[in-house]
């Protein structure tokens, strides 16, 4: 009997050291992958927050934008036409004074058509600002040529602009477009210095990509504070409506690179 129940004994022992082996190594794992999982969770959630937070940026830049906007077309209205209607609303008044002579009369209807007609051309450029009839029109390119053919009126920068895309007909998301060329442009001129300017469009395997290019003062790129400004944001976020990227290449004294997708 004691000769059997010696190696029966071990073979108890090593059944449990094994079994216990397993449950320490199962016990291992489940707490691995608990910890594991706990931390892609995390990770995940992080993510999350972080896309929230630039969404957040992104309404806050729009909305910014948009009240500027409106303080632009407000300050437009009430400088350009109002003084102007007021104008024409007091000469309109002198016209039903009493012993008026013949060349008061010619004098005070010549200011009121003058003054009218300045009104209607400064409201036909307000209408113009917020949306050009040629881009309605015509579409993204037409509106391309002309915005280049505006600032080329100034005979401060030449403006060289290729296409190769055959755009469709939706307007609200070439808008975007147009006014990210429209913001570029105004920053070469205002404070790139800028005396030449390059734009082109080419479908790059199937997506739709803008290449920007200007001769002016350009900047630090690597320096994070000079893409913040309002104007870089609201450029950033119309590249978000539009689902693109955009990439900013510039060295000081060597101009700015631009390529963006939409």
């Amino acid at each position: 009997m004691s000769t059997h129940s010696i190696p029966e004994k071990e073979l108890v022992a090593i059944i449990l050291y094994i079994s216990l082996f397993f449950i320490i190594v199962a016990v291992s794992l489940i707490i691995f992958f608990y910890f594991s999982r706990k931390k892609i969770i995390q990770k995940e959630l992080e993510k999350k927050d972080l896309i929230l937070q630039y969404q957040k940026e992104q309404l806050h830049a729009v909305i910014i934008t948009q009240e500027e906007e409106r303080k632009r077309i407000a300050q437009d209205l009430h400088d350009d036409i109002s003084s102007k209607l007021n104008i024409v609303s007091l000469n309109t008044h002198l016209l039903s004074a009493p012993n008026l002579t013949e060349e008061e009369t010619k004098e005070i209807t010549e200011n009121i058509i003058n003054l009218t007609t300045k009104a209607l051309e400064n409201s036909r450029k307000i209408a113009h600002n917020l949306l050009p009839p040629v881009f309605e029109k015509f579409g993204l390119n037409a509106g391309v040529e002309e915005l280049c053919e505006e600032f080329e009126s100034s005979k401060s920068v030449k403006t060289y602009y290729k296409n190769e895309i055959d755009f469709d007909d939706n307007i609200d998301r070439h808008l975007h477009v147009f006014r990210i060329l429209q913001e570029l442009m105004n920053n070469s001129l205002r404070h790139g210095k800028a005396t030449e300017i390059w734009i082109a469009f080419k479908n790059n395997e199937g997506i739709n990509t803008c290449y920007y290019e200007d001769n002016g003062i350009g900047f630090d790129s690597k320096n994070l504070e000079n893409q913040k400004g309002l104007g870089m944001k609201n450029i950033d976020s119309r590249i978000s409506f539009l689902n693109g990227t955009i990439k900013f290449d510039s060295e000081i004294n060597k101009g700015i690179a631009v390529i963006f997708t939409f």
